[in-house]
């Protein structure tokens, strides 16, 4: 008996691992629907909005390292998926989204709900198969899922309603998945230049990105030959901690001072596995060598000496042994001294001692880093939430962090963690967001809840778009409380509403006993923080334009305020109270 589309299609996912499928569906789904609800090895996952489905389907591909699908009707469905998708693609995860569409004898009609989805959604997959004849399956459909499963991209299938239930004839191109990776080496003559710039450089630093994550042990073993401080970038920050040999920090906008000053101040650059976007956190006058197994990567962020086109365990272990051992100076030793200084101040920012209300957000993040699993998961949303687990929240070889990093969109942090959470419901996974990011994504707390995934979710509720006030301030603009201003219902309650649990804390010693409660709760729960909507978030090193920006901002403000705009003088009196 012949499958038809839809079932075939399940045959190919299945090959590939596929166990989850989230979505929502619609009547052009209803074939492929009907094909899952038969089929005991598939579980599908209705949520609430289609782009929360897109997150979570990228939280499963990233940590699972295989390929995790979402699904959407036609039109107005499959469109929902697009940021969602956007976020798997910038974090090279594979993900497979399913869509439908309307029969052929419509199309070119402005049929309703009629979408040119090839168009749309053009810039995200590296590959698109639509099936407009069972001809065409199971080919397709195999390319698609061997893409996103091996080039770690974003692909689509797309299943015309008049097309989900034809009968496939023939599986002659039915063939066994490739599941493993492949190693790749740069030429030997390329290792052999790259050691030597290493091996005349006084100083070297490593800058290590989410590439390194099955190369941590070499990358040690070679910063300890080079007696070579160990940068990450934030991606990176669930793979080094400060606890490992040589590893001094994070660069960049929420970096420390000892990461920032280890790249500032070496004179050889070796970059291993990252695309950090922000050039102007890379000094000039250095020389670099940079390893990616992705060739258009190379020279994307700055100007290198030597490009090495290869996985960063071999890579690193073909140049390891070609280069020379270097004695410490006061290079590695200065930038440890700062680092520890570094990590002793966040301490005292996140002091319980600290009784100001409304509460610092640090302590929050604090407490929960030294209470949650080892082997937790944090799924983080955009914003000064970013912050307070980059600083706050220390990572070990357990550990995981998931987010929008590349892509930076608003309301990515719950969706994520329910993802994660569906891969290993017994493992912890935290939801760290903020007011505005979990406003956006809300309504699948209930998904947590229907699923019976004992999520837990703090929201650091300032009543405000925090990170977007100091943005607009650091470039010199007053406070604008009607575009950055928000108005909160009780998240707990909210939480409570939904089947879960929550509490809303608002006084310091609330917090511990808050955190024990969420991890000891069998369903999801919401810690609703009540925090300040004053605290600064310094980068490492503030440059002149910044603090000019800052400085016309306030003067600004004070105008204004003089003018009777009393939310000038409000903003003016948190930033004081929380940064005094």
């Amino acid at each position: 008996m012949h499958q038809n589309v839809c079932e075939n299609l399940l045959d190919i996912l299945a090959n590939a691992g596929v166990r989850q499928i989230f979505g929502v569906t619609g009547d052009a789904l209803n074939a492929f629907l009907d094909a899952i609800r038969k089929d005991d090895r598939f579980e599908w996952i209705g949520v609430r909005h289609e782009e929360n489905a897109a997150y979570m389907a990228y939280a499963q591909a990233e940590l699972t390292g295989g390929i995790g699908v979402c699904a959407g009707t036609v039109g107005p469905g499959a469109l929902h998926l697009i940021n969602g998708l956007y976020n798997a693609k910038r974090e090279g995860a594979g993900v497979v989204a399913i869509t439908g569409q309307v029969a052929h004898s419509e199309r070119g009609t402005s049929y309703f709900q009629e979408v040119d989805l090839c168009k749309m959604f053009n810039d995200i997959c590296s590959y698109q198969a639509v099936i407009n004849s069972p001809l065409q399956m199971p080919r397709l459909a195999e390319i698609a899922v061997q893409k996103a499963l091996i080039e770690r991209s974003v692909t689509r299938i797309e299943l015309p309603i008049d097309v989900t239930t034809a009968k496939v004839t023939s599986q002659h191109f039915m063939h066994p998945l490739v599941m493993q990776h492949s190693r790749v080496i740069p030429m030997e003559d390329e290792l052999d230049k790259a050691a030597e710039i290493i091996n005349k450089g006084k100083r070297v630093a490593l800058f290590c990105g989410v590439g390194c994550r099955d190369a941590k042990q070499e990358v040690i073993q070679l910063a300890e030959k080079l007696s070579a401080p160990i940068v990450h970038t934030l991606r990176a920050k669930d793979i080094f901690d400060y606890g490992d040999p040589n590893v001094v920090g994070l660069t960049g906008l929420i970096g420390n001072p000892s990461g920032y000053h280890a790249i500032w101040d070496c004179h050889v650059l070796v970059m291993l596995g990252t695309n950090f976007p922000y050039d102007g956190f890379i000094p000039h006058g250095i020389e670099i060598i940079q390893v990616d197994y992705k060739v258009e990567n190379i020279g994307r962020r700055a100007p290198v000496n030597v490009g090495l086109v290869g996985t960063i365990k071999d890579t690193v272990a073909k140049l390891e042994p070609r280069v020379e051992s270097k004695q410490p100076d006061k290079f590695l030793p200065g930038l440890q001294r700062l680092k520890d200084k570094w990590l002793k101040q966040m301490d005292k920012q996140a002091s319980l001692s600290r009784t100001d209300e409304p509460l610092h957000p640090q302590l929050f993040a604090k407490a929960i880093s030294d209470r949650a699993a080892d082997d937790a998961i944090f799924g983080v949303d955009v914003g000064e939430c970013v912050v307070w687990i980059a600083r706050q929240v220390r990572m070990n070889e357990q550990r995981r962090m998931m987010g929008s990093f590349n892509h930076g969109s608003l309301g990515a942090g719950l969706p994520v963690t329910i993802g994660a959470a569906s891969v290993d419901p017994k493992r912890q996974a935290w939801a760290f967001c903020g007011d505005g990011g979990f406003a956006m994504s809300m309504q699948d707390f209930v998904t947590a809840v229907r699923f019976n995934w004992p999520i837990k979710v703090i929201v650091f509720n300032n009543s405000e778009l925090g990170f977007v006030k100091m943005e607009m301030e650091v470039a010199g603009l007053p406070l604008y409380p009607a575009a950055t201003g928000l108005v909160n219902p009780n998240f707990a309650e909210f939480a409570k509403a939904c089947g879960g649990d929550g509490v809303r804390v608002d006084h310091v010693n609330q917090i511990v006993p808050a955190v024990e409660m969420a991890i000891a709760s069998d369903k999801p729960f919401l810690i609703d923080a009540m925090v300040s909507p004053g605290e600064l978030t310094m980068p490492p090193t503030v440059t002149i334009k910044e603090a000019w920006g800052f400085g016309i901002s306030k003067v600004k403000e004070a105008i204004m305020g003089l003018k009777g705009d009393h939310e000038q003088w409000k903003g003016w009196r948190d930033e004081f109270k929380a940064n005094l």
